[in-house]
């Protein structure tokens, strides 16, 4: 919950201040195609709309059109423009038309030139130096996108003032010397660019394709340009940038700022809790997330472990059952063997027939046979209950894993469909709307009390109790993590529950901590039951069954008693003969 609360906090500063993140970003976009001295060109105007239209889509702050522009209009365009550049953080010049280069210094060409010759060159057109320096105030990018390396038209009309002066073909390669610049050539230095037969030009369909793609670094997309061009040309042409960037990536377009996940620090604790699989561990999940798809999910295995522990306390209580039951007929039997062996032997020595003795004996003997037979089914319905309490046991062990399987497919499944859910949202915000250049705020780690937490979890499931699973690291966790060192052989700090010692635990499977019960008390696998002795013995103080010591006999004296007179015993209801003692035993009566 806490993890969740800090990420929805990351998120609600973010968007309460845009302008931490928030860049600006302009544009100047000129083409020029009725030239009013040589023939008109015929794609710069549509590659200037198309530019323009990217431009506004891509959010751009301001996006400055000119069209056809004369040379008085193209100087000023270019001096209003240096005022937008200088608080932009990205400033961008697109210029589809005729340029020309004469003694390696780059004109751009407008529309009422005539260049009747070389020293006009200064005067009719502007240079390409200039319009760097209106991107001066840019503060992070300054850009400049040149599709005018086309043939020189005016180079056989031109007359040459100085005979030492060059008009070369193409554009002249320039090496930039502001930081953070690029200019890119439809055409590297010294070649020549194709107008194109469709719609735009092969380098301005290049250029709306790739430029403005979200995140997508500059020199990346320049290069996907380069290899576009090549392939639409047959590798003629070939685009080309000059200058140099830093090592962060730079996009005119910054990525779109993914949905947050509500859930995400809900899916992190159910993972954990998953990963240990005892109700500790989804109770204490449910204490942090009270609602939603994962604490639903958390409930259901809660509810699964909860009806495989009962079936396993009615295996365990119907074997307990069996077994005091059959410890109370084992009594019962040695009591009446007893008493009936007392009784015969008593009898025994009034027989006087020998015939009595066998039939005695024969007697003593089905009794006997009885006992043991009754005793031998007692110790079976023992063995039975106990093997129903293993089923128990292990029908538990599997629903605990079953439950830890649920839960990771479950999982799986939400972050799947958490992903798709993402990717739709991400697919229905349109670019223009991205805010900048921020990335989704990674989720905050796991703090110290969820570690705690998790930690006593799996303290308690390994037998090392350390008392209550509530994220406090208290001394009772300090001793259960200090018993775990002693019995697991390692050597973990107990002072704090580290992550380390998360690992550590939670790698272990089986006990580690040995079962310690109370005075009177056995281990019964993981539990402690009472310890019943049999009849005849009782529970020592060293909580072993100790048989009951025989009673002491009286002392006897040697003073001589005189015999006293007896009245004689009256019959009893039964008896034979002249006032001798009968009883019955196996169906017949015997008399003295």
């Amino acid at each position: 919950m806490r993890s969740t609360f800090l990420l929805f906090v990351g998120l609600l500063s973010l968007f309460s201040c845009p302008s931490a993140w928030a860049e600006k970003r302009v544009a100047l976009v000129v083409g020029i195609s009725k030239y009013q001295s040589v023939p008109r060109l015929i794609n710069p105007a549509r590659d200037a709309e198309a530019m323009s239209a990217l431009f506004k889509k891509a959010g751009f702050d301001v996006v400055e059109s000119g069209r056809d522009l004369g040379i008085s209009d193209l100087r000023r365009s270019i001096r209003q423009f240096s005022d937008t550049s200088r608080d932009a953080d990205i400033s961008v010049v697109y210029y589809a038309g005729h340029g020309i280069e004469v003694d390696g210094t780059n004109y751009l060409v407008p529309a009422d030139a005539k260049l009747a010759s070389d020293f006009d060159v200064e005067d009719e057109t502007i240079s390409l130096d200039r319009v760097l320096k209106a991107l001066d105030g840019a503060k992070r990018l300054k850009l400049v996108i040149l599709d005018a390396c086309r043939d020189n038209p005016f180079t056989k009309t031109m007359k040459r003032t100085v005979s030492t002066r060059s008009i070369g073909r193409g554009l002249a390669k320039i090496e930039p010397s502001m930081s953070d610049t690029l200019v890119a050539y439809a055409a590297k230095a010294g070649a020549v660019a194709n107008d194109g037969d469709g719609q735009n030009s092969p380098f301005a369909s290049a250029l709306v394709k790739y430029i403005a793609e979200p995140g997508l670094d500059l020199r990346l997309a320049f290069g996907r340009v380069r290899d576009e061009v090549l392939k639409s040309t047959a590798y003629r042409q070939e685009p080309f940038v000059y200058g140099s960037l830093g090592g962060e990536t730079v996009a005119l377009v910054p990525q779109a700022l993914k949905p947050a996940d509500p859930e995400a620090g809900a899916r992190t604790d159910y993972e954990l809790a998953a990963q240990i699989g005892t109700r500790e561990a989804w109770d204490s999940f449910l204490a942090a997330h009270r609602s939603g798809l994962y604490a639903d999910l958390a409930r259901a295995q809660t509810s699964k472990l909860i009806t495989a522990e009962q079936v396993r306390v009615k295996a365990d209580d119907a074997r307990r059952e069996a077994e005091a039951q059959a410890a109370r007929r084992a009594a019962e039997f040695r009591s009446q063997l007893e008493e009936q062996t007392a009784r015969q032997t008593s009898e025994a020595k009034q027989k006087i027939s020998e015939q009595a003795k066998k039939e005695l004996e024969e007697a003593r003997r089905q009794v006997a046979e009885q006992a043991k037979k009754q005793l031998e089914d007692a110790k079976r319905q023992v063995e039975i209950a106990r093997q129903e309490a293993e089923t128990a046991r292990r029908q538990v062990e599997e629903a605990k894993r079953q439950a830890v399987a649920d839960a990771q497919k479950q999982v799986e499944q939400a972050k799947r469909e958490a992903a798709l859910e993402r990717d739709k949202i991400a697919a229905l915000s349109p670019p223009a709307s991205a805010p900048g250049n921020a990335a989704l705020p990674a989720v905050p780690q796991m703090d110290q009390a969820d570690i705690a937490r998790l930690l006593q979890a799996h303290l308690k499931r390994v037998g090392c109790n350390p008392g209550n699973v509530d994220g406090n690291w208290d001394a009772a966790s300090k001793g259960a993590l200090e018993s775990f060192n002693k019995n697991a052989q390692t050597k973990l700090n107990v002072q704090l529950a580290s992550l380390d010692a998360l690992d550590s635990v939670r790698g272990k499977t089986e006990r580690v901590c040995p079962l310690v019960c109370k005075k009177g008390q056995r281990a019964d696998g993981d539990r402690c039951i009472q310890i019943g002795c049999e009849s005849g013995y009782f529970l020592n103080s060293g909580g072993a069954c100790e048989k009951k010591p025989e009673p002491a006999a009286r002392p006897q004296t040697a003073t001589r008693r005189e015999p006293v007179a007896r009245e004689p015993a009256p019959r009893r209801a039964g008896s034979a003969g002249g006032g001798g003692k009968c009883f019955t035993f196996g169906g017949k009566t015997y008399c003295e």
